[in-house]
């Protein structure tokens, strides 16, 4: 199936982009584009592929009059990712850029006349020459070490390098690139790093109303990292490459900056300073004063306020007068709005409102075109019975219209029976959601074994949605029903649900995840309650190991990159204080979680037979634990499983290896619940 990228719609509404990946096992065999997509179906107009090389396309965005696009690109000749322009009128797209450290998610100036981009430079390097020679060196010297004073110094997949992001313009008429941060105070400092958490990531940028300068976000404390939550603020750097200048002074996380079609107001996203783990992300309003560029911004309209989810993408009408904006809530991703002038809420209440409920899947990669005279939204929708689509999003008529239809034919064989939704209350009192899907040809005369998915995260949701990673319908395929709790911790149900888990990262989801097994097996006569696996990875993987100490109902178990040592877990992840402070306090001072919900201090009880699968080049959940949990299982002669993906990291992305993984899932289920009751496939 193609898998369909984020729509960037054009500035007058007719047209989006997007890159279409054309999948395939033999990965030189697989291709992306972007491809050109009208926003109405009905005037005549058809997509049409745009670009047709080897390498993909990222990053796209249109110049102000909405003809040429601008993108980051992998071609021939090239090391690593250059910018490329590409006039729609017609002709080839022109390569812009030959930077030795690449170029990335560029951004057109409102005149249209440069563009901004994110690259990197090594430490030290002060124009494109330095970098060249840095590389040089590196390339000719003969020793092989990595080389660290602080932390952090991992990130997921990769060890991190000294090489920081760097914000540079591009005048299309002058042709050389100019690095705003070179030698600046700000880069200099120890905790530098752009967005992107504690992994640093690019400095994506927003130019100003006037064009004369651009707001970015980034870090000065990531240095921190290993005792101290990490924040991201916004500044401000004027095309005189004068001193980046800090637009927020507070203590809270700011990101995604975006200014409304009319200047006036800057909207950014806020993650509140606090001592949980996890925070509502917030939508604010700055208002934008042009002539004081650079100095502090006032206080924030919150837009949010008093409206009890996180926003995830979201994008201010053409008009100015009103932001739409995603969220999840209860296994969906909705659309919700509020008033920029934030007036319409009466006092004490949110002035956010839901644009228009849905009871089957999710939105996601919200986009609003800026320059139209009538509304254009436009977004992905999927389902879990649906892959992913672009869309057009009518909120006057409380739907969406696909405007692509890559994977129709592919599905419509398909026997994809719709998610069904069930609530209970949990034995403390908290409602929990679940999703159950059937098998291809069910019979609800027949029994089928139960096969409970449990998620990662901890601080995501099971949603509605099409999974490339952990199908519902690829696992319930031989012959299984699949249950999907969103158990204490999950988002998408408030703040303090989401936070419930701090302090108890294993015991009461655990628990709530029996318990969905239990109402499951009581509501569902179909069910066969002898026949009973749980499996999940990541934080899900944390889960399956916790069973494995605590229950013995389930017949056999499935663990990925799932820690079995909460110790260990915490000393080798590339991530740690969040880990101390959801556990009560440091290792050392031995709180009452570090030995009470820690699986291996359980070893003597394991019994359950179990699969453990792990990536190689997994940082977050690192090969030491799958390893620790296996050996465990060896020593106490439980049968067990060890599959190691050299290649792989926290996720099964190369897809043979894909396919290997969900051959060695359902085996273990075959071995461990068959004989397969229902129809098989």
């Amino acid at each position: 199936m193609r898998r369909v990228g984020a729509p960037v719609p054009s500035p007058d509404g007719k047209w989006v982009v997007a890159s279409i990946t054309e999948s395939a096992y033999d990965p030189k065999a697989q291709v992306s584009d972007l491809w050109l997509i009208p926003t109405r179906s009905t005037d005549g107009r058809k997509a049409r592929r745009l670009t047709g090389t080897v390498g993909g396309e990222g990053g796209a965005a249109w110049s102000p009059d909405g003809t040429r696009l601008v993108f980051s690109a992998k071609r021939d000749g090239d090391d690593t990712d250059q910018l490329y322009l590409l006039d729609l009128r017609g002709g080839e797209a022109q390569r812009l850029t030959t930077l030795t450290n690449g170029a990335r998610s560029p951004k057109f100036s409102p005149d249209g006349r440069k563009i901004a981009f994110s690259s990197t430079d090594y430490p030290g390097a002060l124009l494109e020459s330095d970098n060249k020679r840095i590389a040089s060196e590196r390339k000719a010297r003969k020793w092989n070490a990595r080389i660290y004073d602080g932390f952090p110094i991992r990130n997921w997949d990769r060890w991190l390098e000294d090489r920081q992001p760097r914000l540079l313009v591009l005048d299309l008429a002058a042709g050389e690139p100019r690095n705003l941060l070179a030698n600046s105070e700000l880069v200099k400092a120890p905790g530098f790093a752009g967005q992107g958490g504690d992994g640093g990531g690019g400095l994506t940028a927003e130019w100003t109303p006037d064009g004369q300068g651009l707001v970015f976000v980034a870090s000065t404390d990531r240095n921190k990292a290993a005792y101290s939550f990490t924040t991201t603020q916004l500044w401000y750097v004027g095309l005189d490459g004068a001193e980046p200048r800090r637009l927020t002074v507070d203590k809270h996380s700011w990101g995604s900056p975006t200014f409304t079609p009319d200047g006036r107001t800057l909207l950014a996203t806020r993650d509140r300073a606090s001592d949980k783990v996890y925070t509502n992300t917030e939508l604010a309003a700055f208002a934008w004063n042009g002539a004081a560029a650079g100095a502090p911004l006032g206080a924030p309209r919150l837009l949010t306020a008093g409206w009890d989810r996180a926003v995830t993408s979201f994008a201010p009408t053409a008009d100015s007068r009103r932001v739409y904006f995603l969220a999840e809530e209860a296994g969906h991703e909705k659309l919700f709005s509020a008033p920029i002038d934030g007036k319409a809420a009466a006092p004490g209440k949110s002035a956010v409102s839901l644009a228009f409920d849905m009871t089957r899947g999710v939105y996601g990669n919200l986009a609003i075109a800026q320059g139209s005279g009538e509304p254009v939204i436009v977004a992905n929708y999927e389902s879990a019975t649906e892959p992913p689509e672009v869309v057009r999003i009518d909120a006057a008529k409380r739907g969406h219209e696909a405007l692509t239809a890559f994977n129709t034919e592919r599905v419509k064989p398909l026997d994809l029976a719709p998610v069904k939704h069930f609530w209970f209350t949990s034995r403390q009192g908290r409602r929990i959601h679940n999703m159950m899907v059937l098998p291809p040809g069910f019979d609800a005369s027949k029994k089928y074994p139960l096969f409970v998915v449990i998620h990662g995260g901890p601080h995501t949701m099971f949603r509605d949605q099409w999974v490339l990673r952990w199908n519902y319908h690829l696992l319930a395929a031989p012959g299984y029903v699949v249950l999907l709790t969103n158990y204490s911790g999950s988002t998408g149900f408030g703040e303090a649900f989401a936070q419930s888990i701090q302090g108890d990262p294993l015991r009461s989801a655990g628990d709530e995840t029996n318990e969905a097994a239990d109402i499951a097996l009581r509501d569902n006569a179909f069910i066969d309650a002898s026949r009973q696996c749980a499996g999940g990875a990541s934080y899900g993987g944390h889960l399956a190991n916790w069973l494995q100490a605590t229950t013995t109902r389930y017949r056999c178990l499935v663990s990925h990159a799932g820690l079995v040592n909460l110790e260990s877990q915490w000393g080798t992840s590339d991530t740690v204080y969040g880990r101390e402070i959801n556990n009560g306090g440091p290792v050392w001072e031995q709180g009452p979680v570090w030995r009470e919900q820690n699986p291996i201090r359980y070893a003597a009880q394991f019994k359950t037979p179990t699969l453990v699968t792990i990536g190689e080049q997994d940082f977050r959940v690192p090969l030491n634990n799958s390893l620790e949990y296996w050996t465990v299982l060896q020593r106490q002669q439980v049968p067990s499983r060890l599959v190691v993906f050299p290649e792989e990291n926290h996720w099964i992305l190369k897809g043979e290896n894909s396919k290997l993984f969900y051959q060695e899932i359902h085996d273990w289920l075959a071995r461990w619940l068959g004989p397969q009751a229902g129809t098989p496939r």
